[in-house]
């Protein structure tokens, strides 16, 4: 079973739409080898140095966490149902209320959009807060999705610089 990596005030949580197949097999986030995430949080600054899924606790002394939306494990986040998001999102505010980070980063625009019920997302920072933490959409680095690595980095260097310019 995946478990959430979260602590107290950490810098940013981010939040995957559910796990594949892969993922929920190996037992830790982002574990496909077609997902990029792991390269993507490396190449901005995140993380010092490319960590493997496995090592996803040491996401920890980086100020990072993780978190999803749903636990159902699924071949293509497509096959997730409405209620399953909204209550996703219920569970993340929930969630975001407690723990406190200093940004949430919902990985996938269509997942946060029926997540939270909001019609129109654009990427990067929203205009919905929790509590203190501010809501960020960023594209989801799962193989699946067409971006490019160096469109993801872009993407996730905005978040990384947004935090950096207020710590």
């Amino acid at each position: 079973m995946i478990t959430d990596i979260l602590a107290m005030n950490l810098q940013v949580v981010f939040c995957g739409i559910n796990p594949g197949l892969s993922t929920a097999h190996h037992g830790y986030h982002f574990a496909n080898p077609s997902n990029r995430f792991w390269k993507v949080i490396h190449h901005v600054g995140f993380t010092e140095r490319l960590l493997t899924p496995a090592e996803e606790q040491h996401l920890l002394d980086t100020g990072c966490g993780i978190t999803m939306l749903v636990e159902r494990p699924t071949v293509e986040a497509t096959e997730l149902g409405r209620d399953e998001l909204l209550q996703g999102g219920n569970a993340i505010v929930e969630k975001m209320e407690r723990y406190q980070p200093r940004a949430l980063a919902v990985l996938g625009k269509q997942a946060f959009s029926q997540a939270f019920g909001i019609k129109k997302v654009s990427w990067g920072r929203q205009s919905l807060n929790i509590g203190e933490t501010q809501v960020w959409v960023l594209p989801n680095p799962s193989g699946l999705n067409r971006a490019t690595l160096e469109s993801l980095v872009a993407s996730y260097q905005e978040l990384h610089q947004a935090l950096q310019d207020k710590a």
